[in-house]
């Protein structure tokens, strides 16, 4: 139990040597540590999840589920451990709020799977629906490529038959006309085979002449052109036969299927909602109550150890700077002084100079004149 107590302390990032002066808050930050805890361990289960139904294998999903639940547990526990309490609402609020997005996203992110997992029965039914709508559409589009020689084809076929069917039908009118002059049940009224029947015959043999050769023509063409039809049929069943029947259960084949069952259901959508709403304030609940929660005596204690911290950075800094400052300001008076003294010393040096040549022009007074004459 001891054991347990302290993992859960170092989850919640607090200081056990400073928690162990104000035991009363160790309760609190033993349940925030808990919840850090099994964040992470639920952002385990969710991206080992999500990568077992990409790599389709527990091995990797395991190695990569543990490295992403570790990462998102030294995440939460991070952002609880860098939050303390000012004694200012608006301000705690103020720096709670970068964190608390963060939080929820982290949520969004872990929540999802799970939902995936939560939902598989009827994923996988409404999986199958999909996988038809896409073999259907693969169909389609291997169907559509060779249908418009194929209605091509059949359109010849077509109007070769209604040739056909025109001329044996304009053939078989011009046999009756001629069969009933011959009868007398036509034409003329009378029975006779006289040159009326004969023109009459012979429009009939011309039309049986006519059909002879559109048959002995079109016939051949009927059959090549069905023979086509039917090897282009047997294309089409062969290319959807050769088509690729691969298993559509991917991730985001799953996230499309609970975006289609959402959308359909509403029972479904609204439960998704709560999944979510439920990680999300799982996420944030250690953040929340170091929000709303009074200063307790650790916040004092931690506070006043910061500010020791502080006021002894703050002394340090502020002698050294002084000592830096003084420092400079000798370095600028001797600076000073110096120069002055060199300035000095060369005008006694010139004027000294100037006192000698000036003598020295006195003790001369007509040599300019000699020189003259």
């Amino acid at each position: 139990m001891h054991k347990m107590k302290n993992f859960f302390l170092f989850c919640s990032g607090v200081d056990k040597a400073m928690l162990d002066k104000c035991p009363s808050d160790a309760n609190k930050y033993m349940g925030i540590g808990a919840t850090v805890f099994f964040t992470g361990v639920l952002a385990f289960f969710s991206s080992g999840y999500a990568l077992y139904t990409v790599f389709d294998s527990y091995l990797m999903a395991i190695a990569f589920g543990l490295v992403w639940g570790l990462m998102i547990f030294n995440l939460d526990r991070y952002i609880v451990m860098s939050m303390k309490s000012n004694g200012k609402w608006w301000r705690d609020a103020l720096v709670a709020a970068p964190r608390l997005m963060l939080a929820v996203l982290l949520a969004l992110v872990i929540s999802k799977p799970l939902e995936l997992k939560i939902f598989e029965k009827e994923i996988k039914a409404e999986l199958v629906t999909m996988e038809q709508e896409v073999f259907k559409k693969q169909e389609d589009q291997l169907k559509a490529r060779y249908q418009s020689q194929i209605d091509e084809q059949r359109q010849q076929i077509a109007q070769l038959k209604t040739e056909i069917t025109a001329k044996t039908a304009a053939r078989d009118t011009l046999t009756r006309i001629a069969v009933q002059e011959a009868d007398g049940t036509g034409g003329s009224g009378k029975q006779n085979l006289g040159p009326i029947y004969r023109a009459k015959k012979a429009e009939a043999d011309k039309a049986q002449t006519e059909l002879d050769s559109l048959v002995a023509v079109a016939l051949p063409l009927i059959k090549q052109k069905e023979k086509a039809v039917v090897v282009l049929d047997s294309t089409v069943q062969a290319g959807i036969a050769a088509l690729a029947r691969t298993s559509y259960d991917g991730m985001a084949a799953r996230m499309e299927a609970l975006s289609r069952l959402s959308a359909d259901s509403k029972a479904i959508f609204y439960a998704s909602i709560f999944i979510m709403l439920l990680f999300v304030a799982i996420e944030t609940a250690p953040i929340m109550v170091k929000l709303i929660s009074y200063r307790s005596p650790y916040d004092y204690l931690l506070h006043e150890h910061e500010h020791v911290f502080q006021m002894a950075n703050l002394e340090k800094t502020t002698l050294l700077a002084n000592e830096v400052h003084n420092k400079l300001l000798f370095e600028s008076d001797t600076g000073k002084h110096l120069t002055s003294a060199r300035i000095n010393l060369q005008k006694e040096l010139i004027d000294h100079k100037f006192k000698e040549k000036l003598a020295d022009l006195k003790t001369r007074p007509y040599d300019w004149k000699l020189g003259g004459a």
